[in-house]
């Protein structure tokens, strides 16, 4: 083995390099952001997604007196908006709205041109959003046991509503059949909204709808709640029983939404893009804005942004298989 030997000389340039390194990173963050910051939405406007990152995007560039631009690049079930921040320079201006169906399709479409685990750094997840079993008023069932009930009795007849193949409407009723071991058909539209308007018009049974979207009919009466997916109750809607509550206690299926960056990305600007974004989300005028739109807030470490993608594809990757679902 060959044993390298410095000098004084040597000794001391690689100090001073070793200081000037430091300090250019601690330049870096403390600069950082110098120009606009682009948030990536893989969503359409007025969606939850979209109102969560607007909520985010504002409270950003008020505490760094830089504008943060929500940019909409819709379409291929979040693929389009992955493939921008690929394609982006890593240095922390372009910011991936990371959700549910970046955990999915990875097993839905082979050759993606990214990996969402080894090309992209987790920042924080931001909001969960709960998915709730609605139906309509003029629906016979008043419990998701009566429901289940009338489903085993009426194989193929009921039907759910989704939002599209691979999201998290989709998948909830996915596990739903899985687990209550009945069999309600999926019907998809594009887009939540479509969706609601033909539950509410009749023409679909029921939907495991994200709950921002399901709140304001819920509320006005016009929709009748059966149960919610996560593992307590929800703050704006308290009276809404969980699964585990009407016997279904391993079903966990809920929207989700985080910030992640390019692989590459300064370390420097990922801490201080965590810390912030942390601070951010632990604000009550922020919790007060996600609970309105039916939004948890869920600041975190970059680490366990990372584990819980990690997680969700594998939890994914279990119910695309059992539920044999293919897309085109």
């Amino acid at each position: 083995m060959k044993i390298y030997r410095f000098n004084m000389r040597q000794l001391f340039l690689l100090g001073v390099f070793g200081v000037l390194l430091a300090l250019s990173q601690t330049s870096t963050a403390q600069s950082f952001p110098s120009k606009p910051i682009k948030i990536i939405v893989p969503f359409a406007p007025g969606g939850p997604i979209d109102q969560t990152a607007r909520i985010i995007s504002q409270k950003m560039s008020d505490m760094w007196g830089q504008s943060v631009i929500v940019e909409n690049k819709t379409g291929a079930n979040g693929i389009i908006s992955a493939e921008h921040v690929f394609n982006s320079p890593a240095d922390g201006y372009t910011l991936l709205f990371s959700v549910i169906h970046h955990s999915v399709m990875p097993s839905l479409k082979a050759n993606l041109s990214y990996d969402i685990e080894k090309d992209f750094i987790p920042i924080s997840s931001v909001a969960i959003y709960p998915i709730i079993l609605v139906v309509n008023n003029n629906f016979p069932a008043k419990s998701v046991p009566e429901l289940i009930q009338y489903a085993q009795a009426n194989p193929d007849k009921l039907t759910f509503g989704h939002s599209g193949y691979g999201g998290g409407t989709h998948l909830a009723g996915v596990l739903f059949n899985m687990q209550a071991k009945v069999k309600v058909r999926d019907i998809p539209y594009k887009g939540s909204a479509p969706a609601m308007a033909d539950l509410l018009g009749g023409h679909v049974d029921m939907m495991f709808s994200d709950a921002p979207t399901a709140m304001q009919h819920i509320l006005a009466g016009k929709l009748r709640p059966l149960a919610i997916s996560t593992s307590g109750r929800l703050g704006a809607l308290p009276n809404i029983p969980n699964f585990t509550e009407i016997g279904l206690p391993n079903y966990n299926a809920y929207s989700w939404g985080g910030i992640s960056v390019k692989n590459g990305t300064p370390k420097e600007i990922v801490a201080k893009l965590n810390q912030d974004i942390v601070k951010i989300l632990n604000d009550p005028s922020t919790k007060e804005r996600f609970t309105q739109i039916g939004a948890e807030p869920q600041p975190s470490s970059s680490s366990q942004y990372g584990a819980f993608i990690h997680s969700e594809l594998l939890k994914w990757a279990e119910v695309v298989k059992q539920g044999q679902i293919k897309i085109d």
